[in-house]
């Protein structure tokens, strides 16, 4: 009887549990699954906009290894196979359940997408409006810099490659099968069982760190671009950054981002049309350009901030491992990986070059604000309406990773839930959204330097997740199946994204307190 309770209990609780998930992904992961290629297409949004299932996959995850070890060896006559079982979800080796009582499979309620819509959301995750800052990482890094962007293309190609292996494991017939469904099941494996959920803490909050740091950057370059659109207004850049965060204010009331993935589609092609509005007319001044600007030597002082904006354009490893579980053919993944990275090296290296070439030392740290004026406040109001859309999907995953673990986490949240019974938002949880609509406009206000902030995110969270933490996993995972070259490779990544890590944030920090001190003086 015991046995059978417990069973009843384990089966209602992770039923619950998918309840919660299907909720969630109608929010979220469709951006991936569901929706697909038109859903998916804002750059940064789609990385992001993942967070919400990765931390939910980290908590169900430890729930599933509950209820196995108190489920272990029982067995209930009668009920067979039970819905949403715990040994199914964590390897793939039990037996599949027929149905789940929210309705139909799980394949059914998540459809798959198809390598070139996986590969479509790969290359817009890294062929992102924050591009515009890499003629920037060229005028203090010259050929080294064009060297670093296929270097990093290189790596992180790799690294996105070496984290999906970590997600399998060979069975008893040496075939591979995906046990971990997200990048937390990777940390907390690596970290088992001493400290089971220090990797998922870890990984989450970098996450946070990076998404409330795109926030930021989101209204700083809103900011900056206005301000340079329209010099003659009695506007200072401050002041523009304010006006583009009360546009954003409503983004605290979003319950989910159906009305505003339709406009991403619409965002995304506006953008490529912008760079080659800019390419064309640097081409336009190809008689000017001045190759022997372009020098082989760096800016000791400043290089390291730009080895951070050039990683923080690559990042785009916190959501492969579901986009990887949302494919058709998960066999496609390492070649699609192979053209999407390829294809980013190439555009990333002709557009930074280019412009520098037509700016040499006058290149700013957003290229657009080179345009002469009658181009420059027509490209820059475009893309502060594509800044502005795109700011609520990192704003809205940051939200849910926050609730989940303050305010919804089961018995173990700090605070009362924020939804009343009907879903309503209660009043702390729209405080909660309007202080971190509020705190990335201080922060925008007070370190208004987009280039700066952009190196130390992508020095900080752009190296530890792309870099560090994927070839510290592997070697941990995937010890016994590794060749040499493969340590090696692993190894020497490691090695060198600690350094250029440790060095854009000394850097990035510097500069930040040279430039605070100067606009005091100000």
């Amino acid at each position: 009887m015991a046995h059978l309770i417990r069973h009843k209990l384990s089966n209602k609780l992770t039923n619950a549990a998918h309840t919660v998930s299907n909720k969630s992904q109608a929010k979220v992961s469709g951006v991936f699954a569901r929706l697909g290629f038109q859903a998916a297409t804002d750059e940064e949004g789609l990385g992001f906009a993942e967070c919400d299932d990765l931390d939910y996959d980290y908590r169900q995850g430890m729930q599933m290894d509950v209820l196995q070890g108190e489920d272990e060896g029982a067995h209930v006559e009668g009920d067979g196979d039970l819905d949403g079982d715990s040994h199914y979800q964590r390897d793939g080796t039990g037996p599949r359940p027929s149905s789940l009582k929210t309705g139909g499979s799980l394949d059914e309620d998540k459809p798959k997408i198809t390598t070139w819509e996986a590969g479509w959301n790969v290359t817009n995750a890294i062929q992102g409006m924050f591009v515009l800052g890499l003629p920037y990482a060229i005028l203090h890094g010259g050929y080294l810099g064009l060297f670093l962007i296929i270097f990093a293309a290189v790596v992180c190609c790799y690294t996105g490659k070496i984290l999906i292996a970590c997600l399998y494991e060979d069975n008893e017939d040496g075939i591979k099968v995906r046990v971990r469904d997200s990048y937390v099941d990777i940390a907390n494996a690596c970290c088992a069982p001493r400290f089971p959920s220090l990797g998922g803490h870890v990984v989450n909050v970098a996450q946070i760190i990076e998404l409330v740091m795109t926030c930021i950057l989101y209204v700083v370059v809103s900011g900056n671009l206005m301000y340079n659109s329209f010099p003659g207004f009695p506007v200072s850049q401050k002041a523009w950054s304010v006006v583009a965060t009360a546009a954003l204010l409503p983004c605290a009331f979003l319950k989910n981002l159906k009305a505003v993935s339709k406009f991403s589609l619409l965002c995304t092609l506006a953008h490529f049309v912008i760079n080659v509005l800019v390419i064309a007319y640097c081409l336009s001044r190809a008689r000017e350009w001045a190759w022997e600007k372009v020098k082989f030597y760096i800016d000791v002082k400043k290089f390291p901030i730009s080895i951070g904006i050039i990683v923080f354009s690559y990042t785009s490893q916190i959501f492969l491992p579901s986009l990887e579980g949302n494919m058709q053919r998960p066999s496609e993944f390492h070649c699609m990986m192979d053209w999407t990275h390829i294809s980013a090296c190439v555009l990333k290296g002709l557009f930074a070059l280019v412009a520098y070439l037509t700016w040499a030392d006058a290149t700013k740290e957003v290229i657009t604000d080179n345009l002469p004026s009658t181009i420059r406040a027509v490209v820059n109001i475009f893309l502060v309406a594509k800044a502005l859309l795109s700011y609520p999907l990192p704003f809205f995953a940051a939200v849910e990773v926050l609730e989940k673990s303050f305010f919804q986490d089961g018995g173990r949240a700090v605070f009362p839930d924020c939804y009343g019974p009907n879903g309503q938002l209660k009043s702390w949880g729209l405080g909660l959204r309007v202080t971190l609509v509020v705190f990335t406009l201080l922060m925008a206000v007070f370190v208004p330097h987009f280039a700066l902030l952009m190196g130390l995110t992508g020095s900080l969270t752009g190296a530890g997740l792309c870099f560090l933490l994927p070839s510290l996993f592997h070697l941990k995972l995937q010890w016994r199946n590794l060749l040499w070259h493969h340590v090696f490779f692993d190894v020497a990544i490691f090695v060198i994204g600690g350094i250029c890590a440790i060095s854009g944030f000394i850097h990035s920090v510097e500069g930040l307190i040279e430039a605070y001190r100067y606009n005091i003086q100000d």
